[in-house]
């Protein structure tokens, strides 16, 4: 019995392809094997799934070689007969198998591949909304219709028609449906400005400019005027030059402007502080770029920093202060006669006097830093030392006593101080400048004496208090001025580091001597200011190693230094700036 093997398949485009194939022999081998005579690639069908053979009477028996069966016409049998001049069709896997044949003829077998779903679908396909709803094209122009509508053309018309903002900023009108608009929140800084969308986007469409910016933070000091930052910084790599190219032609400015550091919408947190390599970027290198500049070269902390400058005067009648380097090791004239190491010695004269006033009057048996030394309410750093409330308690001023009521000389004022010492001296009772009448522990030899001068009408008498011996001289220098005895006035600054600050709270487990050498000093004259060594014995840069702090240049400098907040000049060299050591008024 021959057998004809048409194989129907179908291109891309739906069009069918027939071939044909004859076999000779009398049985037929059917499975996903290669060597099959039918040949049926689907993983549904086994290698070896059936086999065909003929029986008498003309007809044709399949019979399954394997587990699984196969259908005939329909039902689903391992065994089966049929004749195929009424025709038959076997089902394996998603293949069918039509068998026909035409008188004595061969047996045609026509091999198709089919999917029951497909049919399933088109017999179901008139139940299906497809067949109500637009073709896709239709319903891709509808769908850009809508996107259009909802996120452009609705937060333009509510942007348009809101409630304005006012001057001082309330709470304006929402946009609606503007969250595909906004790159994301903003920073903890600028939450308030949520919904105020035009407090910094001043134009719509163009990035935010400085003078926006500086419109709220009149108060930011400048970090150095643009062009010379960007003659510092150097000339931008070839990428870079591009970006800012791309960015300018978008409406960004260049570099240099608040935006470049400044990133908004980038959730709600705090501005990170700079990396090392952000500052390191032009202050690395910078005495060659800016051969005009007066600052050293910085890169890393622990590596390449200079050393540091103090603003002070180092001799008497200078002009002004300049800043010098602690590693020239110099001397500070401040106007005050002060040795520290004096006051700390546990068993010298203050330390006997902090005894005996004890605790009633703060002092423990010495006196310590902190008796003199008051932090000021954030911790950072100390408030200037008071006479008031610091001195007084060992340099007495009391000159005289009414009743119950003891009367001090006023501090910072030496006019004010000769007056009422010739006042004194003019009263008809008997002048308690001598030594006969000081009253209690203020009389001579006593506790709290003085050297007020003797009891005389002379100027020359009373003058002996801005003496080197008298109150006066001993704390503060003696000099003559517009022809009469005075004191050189205290120049002492709030800030010695004047491009830097320092945190005391961050350092209160550490003693005072561990930075500053008090101990030791035994003249006013010794600045005190530790250098940039005893800092390194405990920071170093920002990759600093295990059990060192890493500290990059953001933890002492700030890039724009609160304008006012830190002096760079002392003030004005007058005669009554000896009240510079009081914060008391006049």
């Amino acid at each position: 019995m021959a057998f004809l093997i048409r194989t129907i398949d179908f291109t891309a485009a739906g069009r069918e392809i027939v071939r044909d194939r004859e076999h000779g022999g009398d049985t037929l081998s059917i499975g996903r094997a290669s060597e099959n005579d039918v040949h049926l690639p689907d993983l549904a069908v086994e290698q070896q799934h059936a086999r065909i053979e003929p029986v008498p009477g003309g007809h044709l028996r399949a019979v399954a070689a394997g587990t699984l069966g196969f259908t005939h016409d329909g039902r689903t049998v391992t065994e089966a007969v049929f004749n195929p001049r009424e025709g038959a069709e076997l089902g394996f896997g998603s293949y069918r198998l039509a068998f026909s044949q035409e008188g004595d003829g061969p047996v045609t077998i026509t091999q198709r591949q089919v999917d029951d779903k497909v049919g399933d679908s088109e017999a179901l396909s008139g139940f299906a909304l497809a067949s109500v709803m637009p073709s896709k094209r239709v319903m891709s122009w509808i769908g850009l219709a809508a996107i259009l509508v909802a996120f452009l053309a609705i937060p333009i018309v509510s942007n348009l028609t809101r409630e304005k903002v006012e001057p001082d900023y309330k709470a304006p009108g929402k946009v609606a449906m503007d969250g595909s608009w906004s790159t994301g929140a903003l920073s903890f800084a600028h939450h308030g400005l949520e919904d105020n969308c035009e407090a910094c986007h001043v134009v719509p469409f163009q990035a935010v400019r400085d003078e926006t910016c500086l419109a709220c933070h009149k108060g930011t000091g400048d970090h150095a005027p643009k062009p010379r930052q960007l003659a510092g910084r150097g000339p931008l790599s070839a990428g870079d030059s591009i970006q800012w190219a791309v960015a300018e032609t978008l409406g960004k400015e260049g570099p240099g402007a608040c935006t470049t550091c400044h990133t908004e919408h980038e959730g709600p947190m705090r501005m990170a502080p700079p990396a090392q390599a952000f500052c390191a970027e032009c202050h690395d290198g910078m005495d060659a770029r800016l051969t005009d500049t007066v600052l050293g070269n910085a890169s890393d902390f622990g590596k390449a920093h200079p050393q540091f400058k103090a603003l002070i005067r180092t001799m008497r009648g200078e002009p002004k202060p300049e800043r010098v380097s602690l590693a020239k090791k110099p001397k500070e004239f401040n106007g005050l006669r002060f040795p520290h190491k004096l006051h700390l010695d546990p068993r010298g004269g203050a330390a006997r006097m902090a005894a005996s006033l004890g605790p009633r009057k703060g002092y423990g048996e010495a006196l310590v830093c902190k008796d003199c030394h008051t932090p000021t309410k954030d911790k950072l750093g100390f408030l200037p030392v008071d006479m008031e409330d610091d001195c007084e308690a060992c340099h007495s001023l009391v000159y005289d006593k009414v009743g119950s009521t003891f009367r001090t000389l006023r501090h910072g004022d030496v006019d004010q101080m000769l007056a009422d010492l010739r006042a004194m001296d003019r009263s008809p009772r008997v002048p308690v400048v001598s030594g006969r009448k000081r009253p209690g522990e203020y009389a001579s030899g006593r506790l709290y004496h003085q050297n007020f001068g003797p009891p005389s009408g002379s100027l020359v008498a009373i003058n002996r208090a801005l003496k080197k011996n008298g109150v006066c001289g001993e704390c503060h220098i003696p000099t003559i001025l517009n022809g009469r005895p005075d004191v050189v006035p205290v120049d002492i600054p709030d800030f010695y580091l004047v491009n830097g600050f320092f945190d005391h709270e961050a350092h209160k487990e550490e003693k005072c001597s561990d930075c500053h050498a008090a101990e030791t000093s035994k003249t006013s004259d010794d600045l005190l200011i530790p250098g940039i060594a005893v800092c390194r014995d405990c920071h170093l840069g920002e990759d600093a190693p295990k059990g060192k702090v890493a500290s990059s240049c953001a933890m002492c400098h700030a890039y724009h230094p609160p304008t006012g907040k830190i002096p760079h000049d002392h003030p004005p060299t007058e005669p009554k700036q000896v009240a510079l050591s009081t914060r008391k008024g006049d």
